[in-house]
């Protein structure tokens, strides 16, 4: 199976912004985004632990290594990367479910971006 995946950083997208998204309700393919609502965003902000989280150049390098090298592990053909200051796009063929995959992508480029040990404003921790 061939999959369109696009994951974003901490705080990188959050529900209700006008830009649109899904939530655990209204994930169903076809299905209709979100509609714009700044309670939502400004309730979800105030929530957040940390600011959100923001890939410089040497982060969105060392994410993008994250995907090949977590392809090459589990043997699944990374077709297509592209991975922007706030999220991530990728097509990826495997056999295996999307989320396992989404999931993977996440744990590699965290364990990367952690050995870099930057923060998300890209400050040195």
């Amino acid at each position: 199976m061939r999959y369109f995946i696009t994951f974003a950083c901490y705080g990188g997208h959050l529900h209700g912004d006008e830009s649109g998204s899904v939530d655990m309700r209204h994930n169903l393919p076809g299905g209709r985004l979100l509609e714009a609502d700044p309670q939502r965003v400004s309730a979800e902000r105030q929530s957040m632990n940390q600011a959100p989280y923001l890939l410089d150049r040497d982060s969105r390098a060392v994410v993008l290594q994250a995907l090949q090298e977590v392809c090459l592990h589990r043997g699944w053909g990374l077709l297509a990367a592209h991975v922007r200051t706030d999220h991530v796009h990728v097509v990826v063929e495997a056999e295996v479910r999307p989320e396992k995959i989404m999931n993977d992508f996440k744990s590699y480029a965290s364990r990367g971006l952690n050995r870099l040990g930057r923060d998300g404003s890209g400050r040195k921790r």
